[in-house]
């Protein structure tokens, strides 16, 4: 595993990256493990945005899958916060070997104000995302698959590339298929055919269109990072 803080820490930009996002307390690392099934790759804590660095971790064959800090929870201070938007700003823009990003939201309180300023700024970079609907266990079954149409219909309107699905590191719903996700990701071999678009000023309107893995441009409403807290 590699930890970065600084841009002059990042790794060579080569091979295959797949980078997991979410707000703090969404279950982001118990997703990374039970999809890798490996209990402590990712640090869980019960502390919520501890995840305070970019971890790489080496799959083999030039792949890497990269735990980005959870936003939205944890109180950190306005320098450090900053630093942190900085650092993801750059990577989640330029990153060639950066192949596409899942998302991770938990099922009760999905696409919250973060969730969608999170989507509106990636979408610009023409790569695909995946929607990872955690926690599920806690709602019933009806409820879970209330929760998945009603945000599978807004992911259609406002974000089309998006893919989604229902997931619970605690029961194994959902864990074949994120896996599935991951490997499809993983095996997008062709680089964008250019650098990822930088955010245009908020308030420019562009028209959402599909995703395409070799650059495509997509739509974004307010193109803005999420702010890091944790």
């Amino acid at each position: 595993m590699l930890s970065v803080g600084e841009l002059s820490q990042l790794p060579p930009d080569r091979g295959v990256e797949v980078a997991f996002a979410g707000r703090s307390n969404a279950g982001k690392s118990s997703a990374i493990n039970a999809i890798c099934a490996r209990r402590k790759l990712a640090f869980v804590s019960r502390t919520p945005g501890r995840t305070q660095v970019m971890n790489f971790f080496d799959l083999g064959s030039g792949r890497c899958l990269v735990d980005l800090p959870g936003y939205g929870y944890a109180k950190v201070p306005s320098a450090l916060q900053a630093r942190w938007e900085a650092l993801l700003g750059a990577y989640l823009r330029t990153r060639r070997a950066l192949r596409g990003l899942i998302l991770v939201m938990d099922a009760r309180h999905p696409l919250t104000a973060l969730d969608r300023r999170m989507l509106d700024w990636f979408a610009v970079t023409g790569r695909p995302v995946h929607v990872l609907m955690t926690k599920a266990d806690k709602l019933s079954r009806q409820a879970a698959r209330r929760q998945r149409i009603e945000t599978e219909e807004a992911l259609a309107q406002l974000y089309p590339a998006c893919s989604l699905q229902l997931f619970s590191s605690a029961t194994s719903v959902g864990v074949e298929q994120a896996r599935e996700a991951l490997s499809r990701l993983l095996a997008i071999t062709d680089e964008p055919s250019e650098p990822a678009i930088a955010p245009r000023e908020s308030g420019t309107a562009t028209k959402s269109v599909e995703s395409r893995p070799k650059g495509g441009r997509a739509a974004s409403r307010q193109k803005k990072t999420p702010g890091q807290r944790g």
